[in-house]
């Protein structure tokens, strides 16, 4: 359990921070940016729930804001060359089974979805363009997660359900507009 009595700690003012093993990075480095871009697409879905979004598409989202500070709890824990990211009772890991529900919840969603003749363009319901934002702070977040990639050892499966989220918002705000206003599209050379 968290608790947090004094929200500052002066740590982080020489701009390092800490890792989930005790073990200080530079708020700069590429796996610290991957965290802050998780956070900030946690704070866009949080947006888009203030909108009231219908159901089911409330549920999924709570558990993507749930499962995002997972993510991000995963990202900020260094991982041994044995690490086989196995989740524990002190370690928060993304797990296969998490990407696979966010899959799953794409098809279903999909399933009555006309087929994608154009790009489309982010927009159409308030509730669907905000989980386009959503989408684009979250595939930001997957480039900085790749970074630290290069740079880290990662969990397989969180950069899995990192790409797999981007295309869950996706669908989700295509789903979202199918009920309503239908999907924006992109109209190539329009104002050429």
């Amino acid at each position: 359990m968290v608790k947090l009595t004094k929200i500052y700690t002066r740590t982080g003012d020489d701009g390092l921070t800490g890792l989930v093993d005790g073990s200080r990075v530079s708020k700069a480095d590429a796996r610290m940016a991957a965290i802050g871009d998780v956070d900030e697409a946690n704070s866009a879905i949080g947006v888009v729930m203030a909108q009231g979004p219908a159901e089911p598409y409330r549920a999924m989202l709570a558990r993507i804001q749930n499962e995002l500070f997972d993510l991000g709890a995963d990202l900020a824990t260094p991982a041994a060359e044995d690490d086989d990211f196995a989740p524990s009772e002190m370690v928060l890991r993304i797990t296969a089974g998490q990407v696979t529900r966010l899959e799953t919840e794409i098809d279903d969603m999909n399933e009555v979805l006309e087929p994608l003749t154009s790009f489309i363009l982010p927009g159409g319901d308030a509730v669907a363009a905000g989980v386009m934002l959503a989408r684009a702070v979250v595939r930001r977040a997957e480039r900085m997660a790749v970074a630290a990639a290069g740079e880290n050892r990662l969990n397989p499966q969180a950069l899995a359900y990192i790409n797999r989220l981007s295309d869950h918002l996706f669908v989700m705000a295509r789903a979202i507009n199918a009920a309503g206003s239908g999907d924006i599209l992109w109209e190539p050379g329009a104002t050429s």
